[in-house]
């Protein structure tokens, strides 16, 4: 008799395949983080406020400076873009409070949680925010600067105040009272979000930007006044200026200065942003 126990009949085996998770349209990209943010900008009854009230300010006050306006006067010497645009005093200090309100608006609603949920790495709803309310401002800010010369002029084209886009230095003048503009926003939108409180990011700005540096020129020192040339305002003075202004800087300089000062504050609030719960 046989004993021999035949082989086990062997069963293919089949390993399962690796899960992988559903596929999903909703992927996170830069394109959808700018129009995210630019949704959120656009949909706030504030942001268009405020922007025409900038804008109304700028105009205004430029046309009774052309209106008023007598040849031989106290401001024969003014620069003709700066005694046009008188009103971007007024006008960027509307638009520096819409830049604190995009960042630190955020942390008082509590909406900051919710967006940086949907963007996790937290970085890119900062670029984002900067990149699309600079170039909202900007795009505002050159419109309105080139529609106040061009309606100013319709009063002093008779006076020693006339001038056009065509005469040197006013185009790049123009565009430097509206990049100015811009760049002092951008400072105060990473002001809001490096302190994220309104109030604190206005009171910072105004006493730390707009207030210290005249505190700072009363100092008897001459390294001091040449320092001061650089600070945020005095720069946004020169690059806004058709003429070279005595005691400040080039406008090549300042702009960079500018630039500067914008870039380490959003680098300062990118920091906090990364390193901070909110």
């Amino acid at each position: 008799m046989n004993t021999t126990t035949p082989p086990a009949a062997t069963t293919p085996t089949h390993q399962a395949p690796p899960y992988r998770l559903p596929s999903t349209p909703y992927r996170i990209t830069p394109t959808r983080i700018l129009r995210a943010e630019w949704h959120k900008l656009r949909s706030l009854r504030s942001t268009w406020i405020t922007l025409t009230t900038a804008a109304a300010l700028v105009l205004g006050v430029g046309l009774i400076m052309g209106g008023t306006y007598t040849s031989g006067g106290g401001d024969s010497d003014v620069d003709v873009v700066v005694l046009t645009l008188y009103g971007s005093l007024l006008g960027q200090l509307c638009v520096i409070v819409l830049g604190i309100l995009v960042t630190a608006g955020e942390y008082a609603t509590g909406m900051i949680r919710s967006s940086l949920t949907a963007v996790p790495t937290r970085l890119p709803v900062l670029w984002a925010k900067a990149a699309v309310f600079s170039a909202t401002v900007l795009t505002v800010m050159s419109t309105t600067a080139l529609t106040t010369f061009a309606a100013a002029q319709l009063f002093l084209h008779d006076t020693d105040q006339a001038a056009s886009l065509t005469d040197p230095g006013v185009l790049r003048a123009l565009a430097g009272n509206a990049v100015g503009i811009t760049l002092l926003s951008l400072i105060a939108l990473g002001l809001g979000s490096l302190l994220r409180s309104v109030p604190g990011a206005i009171g910072a700005f105004i006493g730390g930007v707009m207030i210290l540096p005249e505190v700072l020129g009363m100092l008897p020192y001459e390294t001091v006044e040449r320092a001061l040339t650089y600070f945020p305002t005095q720069a946004a003075g020169a690059v806004g200026s058709a003429t070279p202004i005595p005691g400040t800087a080039a406008p090549g300089p300042a702009l960079l200065a500018l630039c500067l000062w914008a870039a380490a504050t959003l680098a300062a609030a990118a920091l906090s942003l990364r390193h901070r719960d909110a």
